[in-house]
């Protein structure tokens, strides 16, 4: 089997790990977190950085901070893997789903900007919702697949509509606009690091952000919200810090990431190369102000049900892409945001395909012969 994206351990995890193991500090108090947040903040360029258990908790805890409160509306792409959705529900709020673009498959901005314009009014609290009378808080744009569409629109309408941007960048550590990286256009900016991520700590996530006060906060909350060396506690607090033993293997993995997203990129230029012009394929567009990082490689064909099957059947590991969030049953009754669903469309055709930072020249060679014999077959 050629596995979809897996991790790749090849440098001083190993040894960082046993030294995790030889002086005992494997919990959530060690040297290795605060080493692993401090390089995820350095290499991303913000100020700060605060790990916590997984991205999903990560994004729970940077709409707390950041003033989300129950009942509050949050704005999110149609596209994206639950978490996005769970983290809003975690912390009381309703999603305002928008559909995409359909060549970028990033939040559609115009359609928003339509959307604020006719359909929300700016009073006394801020953004309201002329329909519910509910408070729009935040806007959450989601970097699928480690591209990035119009940051710079989308912080206008923040700027002008009175809302928070909080980035789920879980998908884009290593992508960037305009020299800007992922995660940083907002107030917060949230990593994943599970096991198909560009690095892994096998789970794990951090919050950046350049505001001392909301990293000490996300600190404070994600560390049950303890004060001092008694068991003061003054706010509702949670379990969510990582641990030092993952922490460890996800600083061995940060030493590693130039070197992942320079073999992403090769995999994605590889593939583009021996699949353009192949059936009915189409590749995600990306904005010349973008370099991505290529995490997954996804593209659409209208016999994506029969490619992937065809795909696991030889041995090569291939996904759909995710359920658009209005079609799941616990959100059904969201504000969809849409003209054509295009988001309809980009799930039924889309497909991802083997690209582990560790994949072969010779697996590369098996994939693409295998999607062209299919066409040809």
């Amino acid at each position: 089997m050629i596995p979809l994206s897996v991790p790749h351990l090849g440098g001083n995890e190993w040894a960082y790990v046993k030294d995790c193991l030889d002086t005992g500090w494997i919990s959530s108090v060690g040297s290795y977190v605060t080493a692993f947040e401090n390089k995820v903040a350095e290499f991303t360029n913000s100020r700060f950085g605060v790990a916590c258990v997984n991205g999903t908790n990560g994004l729970h805890v940077a709409l707390i901070i950041n003033g989300v409160k129950r009942n509050d509306m949050v704005i999110v792409p149609n596209i994206t893997f639950v978490a996005s959705l769970n983290a809003i529900k975690y912390a009381g709020a309703d999603p305002i789903l928008v559909d995409i673009d359909p060549g970028t498959w990033q939040m559609d901005i115009d359609l928003l900007e339509q959307f604020l314009e006719s359909d929300t009014k700016m009073d006394q609290d801020g953004c309201i919702h002329k329909a519910t009378g509910k408070r729009i808080k935040a806007i959450m744009p989601v970097h699928v697949l480690g591209n990035i569409g119009n940051v710079e629109k989308l912080q206008e309408l923040c700027t002008r509509f009175q809302l928070v941007m909080i980035e789920d960048a879980t998908e884009a550590l290593g992508s960037s606009y305009n020299g800007r990286h992922a995660g940083t256009f907002g107030r917060t900016g949230v990593f994943s690091f599970n096991g198909n991520k560009i690095i892994s700590t096998g789970g794990g996530g951090v919050i950046v952000t350049d505001d001392e006060q909301l990293a000490r906060k996300a600190k404070h909350l994600t560390t049950q919200a303890k004060v001092g060396d008694e068991y003061l506690h003054d706010d509702i607090g949670y379990n969510y810090r990582l641990v030092n033993v993952l922490a460890a293997i996800g600083l061995a993995q940060m030493e590693l990431l130039p070197s992942f997203i320079e073999k992403k990129k090769s995999i994605d230029r590889y593939y583009r190369q021996q699949l353009n012009g192949v059936g009915d394929i189409k590749f995600q567009q990306v904005p010349p102000e973008t370099d991505p990082n290529c995490w997954l490689f996804t593209f659409r064909t209208q016999k994506m049900r029969q490619l992937l099957d065809f795909l696991n059947g030889q041995g090569i590991q291939s996904r759909p892409f995710w359920v658009p969030m209005n079609q799941l049953q616990m959100f059904k009754d969201d504000i969809y945001v849409s003209s054509q669903d295009h988001s309809r469309v980009i799930y039924q055709e889309s497909i991802s395909i083997p690209c582990s930072t560790g994949i072969t020249q010779e697996q590369l060679e098996t994939v693409s012969k295998a999607v062209c014999r299919f066409y040809t077959s």
